[in-house]
């Protein structure tokens, strides 16, 4: 996994009154709300005897170790150790390692690295508060790169997806075309049609479509969006638990419907499909091997899996980067 990363790793509405553990990029983290309700995360270890935090409680925003009652605060630092009384000394190395957090459009983003967060994480400009969506957590027994892969994959479509997004038999696929539009966001216009027995066209030969048609977006390091529409969307983010899990979440986002009740339930009710479709591609996914993909892994690629090529590529230089500042 890519360290020194804003990851979208979990949604608000998962952080409430209680501390919340979960596994995530293969370490434990908890997380919880202050007083103000800003949502803050640590190891879910505390520094004193080990014991885990996410089995204590929250008090006056400060997370309570339910072994021995110390408490911390959102920076991690110690602020009170019962045993010595409110107003004696905390040791200095009472310090418990917490990890800086961004919260935006009901989804919580946790900094997993060394450095200082590079600014704050990016998110897709053309969804807004105007759209409702419905969610869902799909957990799939594989590593993340392979999830992500899969809905960059602009070939599998009418094979592992026949009978529903896949329908009309276009196996052939001109291009597709793949364009950055900046260091962390990628663009991928799909072209594929019934085989007439005419070779497949380069991505040069190729013109971008309208920003309004149909293509997907993605947001390095775990952030998809299936743009159908100007009024339809799917969102998917792709949280790394370790090694062998992901968590998909999975968004229904529209705006067709506008009455808040109506349109809440409109993409509440298109979860099941949305979800049912995930699972068409998480039967073969799971089955890949190696578990976690990259450049040389003895895969033969296609012209057809530029987007894919791409996404390795620009994955092995942002590991590479990090790799090299660990060193230095």
């Amino acid at each position: 996994m890519i360290r020194n990363q804003w990851y979208v790793v979990l949604e608000s509405k998962e952080v409430g009154t209680h501390p919340v553990g979960v596994v995530r990029l293969g370490e434990k983290f908890v997380f919880w709300r202050d007083q103000t309700g800003k949502v803050h995360a640590a190891v879910d270890r505390c520094p004193h005897r080990g014991a885990m935090l996410s089995a204590g409680k929250i008090e006056n925003g400060h997370i309570q170790c339910p072994f021995h009652g110390i408490q911390f605060d959102g920076s991690g630092k110690c602020v009170l150790v019962p045993a010595n009384g409110k107003n004696g000394s905390i040791p200095e190395a009472m310090h418990l390692k917490a990890t800086p957090t961004y919260e935006a459009h009901g989804l919580i983003w946790l900094w997993w690295g060394d450095s200082k967060p590079d600014g704050i994480p990016d998110f897709f400009t053309d969804i807004d508060d105007t759209f409702y969506y419905g969610s869902a957590h799909d957990p799939w027994d594989a590593f993340y790169s392979r999830v992500i892969e899969n809905q960059l994959d602009v070939i599998h479509l009418p094979f592992v997806h026949r009978h529903t997004i896949g329908r009309g038999n276009r196996t052939l696929v001109d291009g597709p075309l793949v364009e950055w539009k900046n260091d962390r966001m990628i663009y991928t216009y799909v072209f594929n049609r019934v085989d007439d027995g005419t070779l497949p066209r380069k991505s040069k030969e190729l013109a971008p479509k309208s920003a309004t048609s149909v293509h997907l977006e993605f947001i390095f390091p775990n952030l998809w969006q299936n743009f159908i529409n100007e009024k339809v969307r799917v969102l998917a983010a792709f949280v790394p638990v370790d090694n062998d899990h992901t968590i998909l979440y999975l968004r229904f986002y529209q705006k067709f419907l506008s009455v808040p009740i109506l349109g809440k339930m409109v993409a509440n009710l298109a979860m099941p499909v949305n979800v049912y479709i995930a699972h068409e591609d998480r039967r073969i996914v799971i089955t890949q091997q190696p578990k976690i993909s990259g450049l040389k892994i003895g895969e033969t690629l296609l012209q057809g899996d530029l987007p894919i090529i791409e996404y390795r590529r620009k994955r092995a230089a942002l590991l590479e980067k990090n790799e090299s500042k660990t060193v230095s």
